[in-house]
């Protein structure tokens, strides 16, 4: 079943989803989905945020809690809390920016405050008059994919293996399969933290933005994200990499990706 939701803020919390939830929006079509890893009897450690500006913006969020780090769901819900507890203070919402950066910065104080080794990645997009920005602490990322699959623009993953294939000493088979490909160099929760912004980039009409944890990133492709994110109504295009993203972390081969994993993913699609 398909759920049709109209606030301005919708939190996806240690969320055990059966299905997708589509949110229609001035931008797009907003498609949510969160769960749990395949067996998994812990809390699940991604956490989401649509945010809808009264201006028209669009802010859409993903915070992944470390993995095996203590409480990592309650890491990943502050950041997505702080982040729209941010925006909602503002007194103008034409430039998002600082709200965006202040939220982060806020979540990151608060995580370090419980003094639990706690920690989190974000990756967050905003969207108005049809520029959208990306912001980005750690491994979950974002992509822009083209009406005809070309990538637009897509974030770094802050780890030592997403560093490598950006320098072109890895390539994305090789890390597909990396060992170390689990470490992240950059978390919401450390007194080292830094956040990366991405560029203005203008969407056409078809274009696709794509925000999830890396339950995703490291199951699938890029090539096999950007055809399946890209082809179909938006709900078609989540169940479709949903699917594919079970099927890889339920039946792992050498051939094939495979890593079990919490899974949380915002699509925004015409």
């Amino acid at each position: 079943m398909t759920a049709i939701l109209d606030s301005a803020v919708q939190y996806y919390l240690e969320s055990e989803m059966d299905a997708p939830v589509v949110i229609r929006d001035a931008q797009g079509n907003i498609v949510a989905y969160s769960r749990t890893c395949p067996g998994k009897e812990d809390p699940n450690d991604d956490s989401a945020v649509v945010i809808r500006i009264p201006n028209g913006g669009l802010v859409l969020a993903v915070a992944d809690g470390v993995g095996g780090a203590p409480v990592g769901y309650k890491a990943s819900a502050i950041a997505v809390q702080c982040l729209a507890e941010s925006i909602a203070a503002l007194d103008s919402t034409e430039d998002l920016r600082p709200a965006i950066l202040d939220g982060i910065e806020k979540a990151n104080e608060e995580i370090l405050d419980m003094g639990t080794g706690a920690a989190t990645t974000i990756c967050v997009v905003e969207v108005h008059n049809r520029l959208a920005r990306g912001y980005q602490v750690g491994d979950s990322m974002a992509i822009f994919v083209g009406g005809r699959g070309a990538v637009k623009w897509k974030s770094t993953s802050h780890s030592p293996v997403g560093y490598a294939i950006e320098s072109g000493m890895l390539d994305e088979e090789d890390a597909m399969h990396h060992d170390e490909r689990h470490i992240v160099s950059n978390l919401v929760g450390s007194r080292t933290m830094h956040i990366e912004i991405g560029p203005a980039i203008p969407l056409a009409p078809r274009d696709t933005v794509l925000i999830a944890s890396d339950g995703l990133f490291d199951n699938l492709h890029l090539s096999e994200i950007c055809q399946l994110a890209r082809v179909g109504q938006p709900l078609d295009r989540m169940n479709a990499l949903i699917r594919l993203a079970s099927d890889r972390m339920n039946q792992a081969s050498p051939e094939s990706p495979g890593k079990p994993d919490d899974l949380a993913m915002l699509l925004l699609a015409p």
